[in-house]
This record gives C-alpha cells, structure tokens and sequence, in this order.
C-alpha cells in the first residue's frame, strides 16, 4: 500500500458495502466483543479492519486477491470464544485478527493451534498467549509484562511514600496486569496497602470504595475495564474520596468518560505510544476522517493486523498459515499503520513503546516523561 494513497469515496462505499465473495477472497476473521459491556471495543476492531481491508483492496488486493472481512462476536467470554473458534475453523477460514480480551484469546487460540489458523490479536497482552509457543498464534500489541515493567517503576517513583492499593477484575488481561504492576512497583521499593479483586459487572462498588478509604489509599492502580473504573470513580465522587486512579490500555476510549464524566478526571493510563501521531497513518486518518469516526483506542492496531497478514501472505507466496507466519517472523520490517514493526520467534512484536496519557476534560493526551 502507498503512503500517499487515498481511495475514492464512491470505490469504497462499494467495497464496504460488501460484493459477494469470490471462490478466490482471502477471508480474514474479525473477532472481538462486539455486544456487552465493552462492545466500544469490539466496534474499534471492526473499523479498522474493514478501512485496512478496503484500502487493501483499491490498491490491488493480496497477490491479486480481495480481502473479505467477517465479523464475529465473542463476548469477551471464554466460552463463546472457543464456541467462535470451532466454527471458524469449521468454515475454514484461516486467518483471524482477534480476539481482544486475554480471557478469550487464550482459549481460543488452543483451537487455532491445532487447526493450522493463524490468530494475531491486536489487543490481548497477557503472556500466556503466546509463551505456550504455538507457531501460528501472534499478536500486533506489548505484552503485559513489558507493559508492567514500564508503569511499575514509574508508580513507585512518582508516588514514593503515598498509599497506593492495586485492584483487579479477575480476568486474565486485568489480574494478569495488575500483578506484574505490583510485582515490579515492589521491586522498585514500594509496597502496596491493599491487593484486592472486585466482581466485574456489578453496578455498586460502594464498599470497594469504602474499603479504599479505610486503608487511606492516595492512589489505585486497577487492572480492568473502563466501565467498571468510570463506576469506582464516580461512587468515590459521591463519597467525597478523590484518589488518582491509573490502568492499563483499556480505558483509551471515550466511553471511558461517558461513564466516569468528571470524576474521571486526573485519571492516568498506559497505552502504546499513539499510533495515530506516526506518519505512515496518513492515508488511513484521511480515511476514517471522511467516516466521521476517530481512531482511538485499538482501531488502528486491528488495521495493522490485517495489513501484516496481507503482508505475510505476499511474502509467503501462500495462504497456508503456517508459512504465513513464519514468513512474519523472518526478521524484516513489516511496514503498516503504525510504522515499521517486527515480530519475535514467540509471534510478539519488538521493543513495544507505550506513553502514560491523561484523561482531562473528557479527552486523553500523553503527558511528558
């Protein structure tokens, strides 16, 4: 795809719009939360999947192929995850760009793994994913510990002396963050005075905030979602409690605010350094502009997702996912939304960078380091 490319209004309405697929369209699975609580999610795969899809597309398609996309819903559960995945595989389709939640790809990759499908997940950080070594499972994002390893230190420097508390929603993405923040801010030589887990999905945290309080914690790290921080804040607020809350990359959205409103204010949170700033994203921005739609949060990894496996496809000479795969991680650059990415024997990316932004006024923005 060239930089400088931007396709014609009217050619992509017809792209979107979706022409019956040809025996000869290399399908790519897009699969996220697309219903539930963080459906926001889900919808910010979808996106940009379809936009890298379309671009794709008016530039030539894959080794002269079209690039079909399918959506399916995973809920963000287990279950429904795997449920996904065996008619995925059941429809051979053998390239997914999903899932999101950790709790979910991590099941479901166990069925693409046996079934030679290649998944790269544009969202799920825990190491889990991956470091059972299955060759065709990758991920286009940092993991958790690289992500743990950069605010853990941070925290326990910026807040030296303060009372700081570490909660989790016991999923596999929040607990798994939230114990490598721990680990690293106590390696660090700050100890935490609470490390709890709360119930994801209630809609009264009004006792996980007056057990805050008890313990006088000035800061909260959480490992979880943004609906259920935009809750906790929100009930601190009526509370009259005001710690400084910090996450991981799930609350880059603006749903975020939307639940939170000015109680979400000060808020901190890690997230990749924004794709949106690199200057290979141009054509993509001009694109999702001309929808009226802004591409935070995760939209622009799933673009690069299905840009890199069109990119492992030409590379390969092939559709077989396992030659896919290995022909991603062969070393050289993989150009994409992003930037210039690589990928590691395990199917990581490289040396992944992330800012630690701030919500003001219903908006983030990285703050200096």
């Amino acid at each position: 795809m060239r930089n400088s490319f931007v396709p014609s209004l009217a050619g992509l309405a017809l792209l979107l719009a979706g022409a019956p697929a040809g025996a000869q369209d290399l399908t790519i699975a897009v699969v996220g939360p697309m219903t539930g609580a963080i459906a926001t999610i889900g919808e910010q795969q979808k996106r940009g999947a379809e936009n890298a899809a379309a671009l794709i597309n008016e530039a030539g398609g894959v080794n002269g192929r079209k690039i079909k996309i399918v959506v399916e819903d995973d809920m963000c559960d287990p279950k429904q995850a795997v449920a996904v995945a065996n008619r995925l595989v059941g429809n051979r389709v053998k390239f997914v760009a999903g899932h999101a939640c950790s709790g979910a790809s991590i099941p479901a990759a166990d069925v693409y793994a046996e079934n030679n499908t290649l998944m790269m997940s544009p969202a799920s950080s825990n190491p889990v994913l991956t470091d059972k070594g299955n060759p065709t499972i990758m991920r286009l994002y940092g993991r958790d510990d690289a992500q743990g390893a950069f605010i853990g230190p941070w925290i326990a420097a910026k807040y030296k002396g303060k009372k700081i508390a570490v909660l989790h929603d016991k999923s596999a993405y929040g607990k798994g963050l939230a114990t490598v923040v721990k680990e690293k801010m106590n390696q660090a030589g700050q100890t935490e005075v609470l490390f709890e887990g709360i119930n994801a999905g209630e809609k009264d945290y009004g006792a996980v905030v007056t057990k805050l309080k008890s313990v006088g914690a000035e800061v909260v790290y959480f490992g979880g979602y943004h609906t259920e921080a935009g809750l906790i804040l929100r009930q601190a607020a009526d509370q009259g409690y005001k710690p400084t809350l910090i996450m991981g990359d799930s609350i880059a959205t603006s749903e975020f605010w939307a639940v939170s409103g000015p109680a979400g204010e000060g808020t901190l949170f890690t997230f990749p350094t924004d794709p949106r700033r690199s200057p290979t994203a141009a054509p993509a921005l001009a694109l999702f502009k001309s929808q009226n739609y802004e591409p935070e949060g995760f939209t622009l990894f799933s673009y690069a997702v299905v840009q890199a496996i069109a990119e492992g496809v030409k590379r390969a000479g092939s559709d077989d996912p396992a030659k896919v795969a290995k022909a991603l991680k062969d070393g050289k650059p993989v150009e994409t939304v992003l930037g210039a990415i690589q990928f590691d024997a395990k199917g990581d990316i490289k040396d992944p960078r992330y800012d630690i932004n701030l919500w003001h006024d219903g908006k983030y923005a990285p703050i200096p380091q």
